[in-house]
């Protein structure tokens, strides 16, 4: 009678943060001012050993992944593409957003990152950097993959999936 488990990989490491802008739409047509975080970001995974290795997921290559994440949202201003109430569009260089109609915002293109969330929440951030991990790993003895992201000490939200 033997016994049947899974690991529990976590990584959490001061150097997967990127500082950003950004700005959430509310309920009831209402757009909050823009600012600023020092986003968070860290990864668990669980599943069962690769043969040959007997670890779960090389560290390294998702510190990797991880890093280069993180660093595509460093120093930028995070519009969120998918919402119904915001119109991006790009002119000449600059990056304007009007917010239900209005012109609210011109920035330069290159300090912007559209993303294809309905809005920059730390929940929808989350979804996203999970999205785009699972993409990149592509490792087929895992069996779910959780990242959290944290817009200040004891504010975060954490996204889990299950693979397949």
């Amino acid at each position: 009678m033997g016994t049947r488990g899974e690991f529990t990989v976590s990584i959490t490491k001061e150097d997967l943060v990127f500082a950003a802008a950004h700005f959430i739409t509310f309920a009831g047509h209402r757009c909050e001012k823009l600012h600023g975080h020092n986003y968070r970001a860290s990864l668990l995974v669980e599943g069962g050993l690769e043969q040959d290795s007997w670890f779960v997921v090389d560290f390294s290559a998702v510190k990797k992944v991880m890093r280069a994440l993180t660093a595509e949202l460093d120093h930028r201003v995070l519009l969120p593409r998918d919402n119904p109430k915001l119109a991006i569009a790009e002119e000449n260089g600059s990056m304007h957003v009007a917010f239900d109609g209005q012109p609210r915002y011109v920035f330069p293109a290159g300090d912007c990152v559209i993303l294809p969330i309905p809005n920059t929440t730390v929940e929808m951030l989350a979804q996203y950097l999970a999205g785009r991990v699972r993409n990149e790993l592509r490792a087929t003895h895992l069996k779910t993959l959780e990242v959290e992201v944290e817009e200040n000490f004891g504010q975060s939200a954490s996204y889990r999936e299950t693979l397949d």
